[in-house]
């Protein structure tokens, strides 16, 4: 049975804030800096652009379909495709995401300035600004959707990929279809620039490079604490009985192995519980078992 989704109005508007801030700079780094210098990078953002730029030939839409709309018109299946992988709370979030980026997108980001300079530095400096918004909304538990979805429905299953690593893999197909649409390998090859560092730098924002993560939690509050991260990150917490030397006091000491998008929301459940909690964050380089990597030797 689902727990019924909780409204809190500081939490909302904290969400909101990080969807306008995250947002703005999606935005700016999609229109003001790759729609303005003609490629488009992976994701339902590059396949917006590209459904402006084909529509734009049809005489009767006028333009073609701006981009925020048809953000809106490609999530639609996506959103009904994964709501089940995700589950109702994202799924909120997120299309509050959604429709405030395509917003922002259509109406505030054609009165700005726009990047007419080289399509190198635009695919460099857009990819900054698209990672960084995208940090900022996934902190909030949040995506823009579309291939958002796709690829945190794939990292739920398979929580050792990185999110950086599965985007770039299920963006490469927009990013060869926008080579055919501006007719030149060049655009291709911005977009593939573009994205690559977008997924950089998210990875690098949520604490990730291809290690894996190991949490030491120190904590009088365990069994809550472990029964969180069981439910909201999918991760498996090992549970040791400790004590402490100064104090004496009877302590929880948690074990969580998980990925490094992860250690964020892992780390908020912890101190949401017990503020006074302590946690200790190492680098692994493998982890093999349930939820990560297969063993790597025959029995």
């Amino acid at each position: 049975m689902r727990k019924p989704l909780k409204f809190d109005p500081k939490t909302l508007c904290i969400d909101v804030l990080f969807d306008i801030v995250g947002c703005v700079l999606y935005g700016a780094g999609i229109y003001n800096f790759a729609y303005s210098s003609n490629f488009a990078p992976g994701g339902v953002s590059g396949l917006s652009i590209l459904v402006n730029i084909l529509t734009s030939k049809i005489p009767f839409f006028h333009g073609g379909i701006s981009i925020g709309l048809a953000q809106i018109l490609i999530n639609i299946p996506i959103v009904i495709f994964c709501f089940k992988a995700l589950g109702p709370e994202f799924f909120s979030r997120s299309v509050k995401t959604i429709l405030i980026s395509s917003l922002i997108v259509d109406h505030l980001m054609p009165r700005l300035w726009t990047y007419q300079g080289s399509p190198m530095l635009a695919a460099i400096f857009g990819g900054v600004l698209t990672g960084a918004g995208l940090a900022c909304i996934y902190m909030r538990d949040s995506s823009t959707g579309g291939s958002d979805f796709v690829i945190l429905a794939i990292q739920k299953k398979n929580p050792h990929l990185s999110i950086g690593t599965v985007s770039l893999a299920v963006d490469g197909s927009v990013i060869i279809l926008g080579g055919f649409v501006y007719g030149t390998v060049d655009a291709a090859l911005y977009g593939l620039l573009m994205t690559i560092t977008c997924s950089l730098l998210v990875d690098k924002i949520m604490l990730g490079n291809d290690s894996r993560k190991l949490l030491t939690i120190i904590t009088v509050n365990g069994d809550a604490i472990s029964r969180r991260i069981n439910d909201e990150v999918s991760r498996g917490v090992t549970i040791i009985n400790g004590r402490g030397a100064y104090t004496g006091e009877e302590k929880d000491i948690l074990l969580c192995a998980c990925s490094n998008a992860q250690v964020y929301k892992v780390k908020r459940i912890v101190y949401a519980l017990d503020e006074k909690s302590f946690i200790m964050v190492s680098s692994v380089d493998a982890a093999f078992g349930e939820g990560f990597k297969p063993r790597d030797l025959t029995p």
